[in-house]
């Protein structure tokens, strides 16, 4: 099956278990009217139980799973099926994320059974050295970010993105790599494009904004404008 094709640069949307139904619907559909306006790739998470729904209700964004395991239908009690997300609409899913964690035996498999079923990974990387392992298995998207800084509001720092950047690229060009540790305003979402990420997201600084539609405009917009002046 064919993937989504990514258009770059690309914004993640990544509300974790903040928001679910109808709150995290509207959100969606925003984010949804964003990708047709703009030639940007906007991919959307969703708690499993969510992601039908906003499949539904949308047409542009890439609707994401948190997490998926790399299982075929048949036994596997309580694990994520990959058809079964397929089936419910999502075209992407995030893998070993620091609230997720997985082995890199898990992750390998996982990131067999996406390319299956047409499915784009992204998978998480906290350091440069996990950065390169996992490059070798392959997957569409490497997150670069440093587990401490998720939700501090700090960014990583301008040789940590080009480190890991030049890492990922020097083993596998057609990998895209994504910097989002503590992006939490617009100017850091400017700030990640503009030093050379393929794209970045956000989670807190969008859910826990007292107007987190018009955060959500302004940082797919600073995505735009950072990649219009390169």
């Amino acid at each position: 099956m064919s993937k989504p094709i990514i258009k770059k640069p690309f914004f993640v949307f990544n509300p974790k278990s903040y928001l679910y139904g109808n709150a995290l619907l509207e959100l969606a559909n925003v984010a949804d009217h964003l990708a047709e306006k703009y030639p940007i790739s906007i991919f959307v998470t969703a708690p499993f139980a969510d992601l039908s729904a906003i499949s539904k209700s949308t047409s542009k964004i890439i609707v994401t799973a948190q997490h998926m395991d790399g299982i075929e239908p048949g036994r596997g009690m309580g694990q994520v099926l990959p058809e079964s997300l397929h089936y419910a609409g999502a075209r992407a899913t995030f893998l070993n994320h620091a609230e997720h964690p997985m082995t890199l035996s898990n992750l390998s498999k996982a990131i067999i059974q996406a390319q299956k079923l047409g499915v784009l990974t992204i998978a998480c990387a906290d350091s440069t050295q996990e950065a390169k392992a996992i490059a070798e298995l392959k997957p569409d998207i490497i997150l670069c970010e440093p587990t401490d800084l998720i939700g501090t509001g700090k960014t990583s720092d301008e040789n940590y993105i080009n480190e890991t950047n030049e890492a990922v690229k020097g083993i596998d060009s057609e990998i895209l790599v994504m910097q989002a540790a503590g992006i939490s305003t617009a100017n850091d979402v400017f700030r990640t494009i503009e030093l050379g990420a393929d794209g970045t997201g956000c989670t807190s600084g969008i859910v826990k904004n007292q107007d987190p539609k018009q955060m959500l405009i302004d940082m797919v917009e600073a995505a735009m404008h950072a990649a219009n002046t390169q």
